[in-house]
């Protein structure tokens, strides 16, 4: 049976053992290092630091290794308990989101590595605009979906899935836009093609965090909200179905 936000709250603070949420605590630290190489890669591409692109690179890795670290710790908790229903819904929604952290990372180093091109080459000409403006809403995505798996926020949840949207629509048309000046000036294609891919990524990262947001409402309301209309969605996270 699907359980109310205070509902699930209370039985997280009372019921939960600990181990269940040291892997909670583990996950929400995964976000934030997430958050922070999405923040330092869309950086590194608008003040043409190559350093910093190199070092989102690198830190992938730590990325990496969080995600085997928690599916381990998932695995283990699964063989030694028979987790209730709440509990087996924490961690489900914990091992897929985690899924979509990790890969939210990969877009990161691949726009860390497309600002190291940039670097090299020299700066495109166009798409610096809309690539500030797009970071900056998939990082505000980002912030509120962990927010809203922290406090088990199902509205804010809902409101990220709206935002994905909204990026999707700018990205689409941002890329109509850059495509169009690649014909009018060959010259630059080679640098306005590496803006493409990172805004592709940013677009990707946005799709991610809409997932982690459609698990907070899972791990609450009980219910798939996967390939669903927003006003099914909406209902759900009401109560109204």
């Amino acid at each position: 049976m699907p359980a109310t936000n205070e509902e699930y709250g209370h039985h997280i603070s009372q019921k939960f053992n600990s181990e269940l949420e040291e892997i909670r605590t583990h996950f929400l630290e995964m976000g934030g290092l997430v958050e922070k190489q999405v923040t330092d890669a869309i950086h590194s591409l608008l003040d043409a630091d190559s350093a910093l692109a190199i070092s989102v690179q690198a830190n992938d890795k730590h990325i990496n290794a969080m995600e085997s670290k928690l599916d381990d710790e998932l695995v283990r908790i699964l063989a030694r308990r028979q987790p209730a229903a709440s509990d087996l819904r924490m961690i489900v929604a914990i091992s897929k989101a985690i899924t979509d952290l990790e890969r939210i990372g990969d877009e990161a180093s691949k726009v860390a590595r497309y600002a190291q091109a940039l670097c090299e080459e020299g700066e495109s000409p166009r798409g610096y605009v809309e690539t500030r403006h797009i970071g900056n809403q998939v990082r505000v995505m980002i912030h509120d979906t962990l927010d809203a798996f922290a406090r088990l926020d199902v509205t804010q949840a809902f409101n990220v899935m709206q935002s994905d949207s909204e990026i999707d629509l700018e990205y689409k048309t941002t890329t109509r836009a850059l495509m169009t000046y690649m014909m009018e000036d060959p010259r630059y294609i080679s640098r306005v093609l590496n803006v493409m891919w990172v805004l592709r990524s940013l677009e990707r990262i946005g799709d991610h965090a809409r997932n982690v947001a459609e698990q907070v409402i899972y791990l609450v309301k009980g219910a798939d909200v996967r390939h669903v209309s927003y006003d099914v969605v909406k209902q759900k996270v009401e109560g109204k179905n």
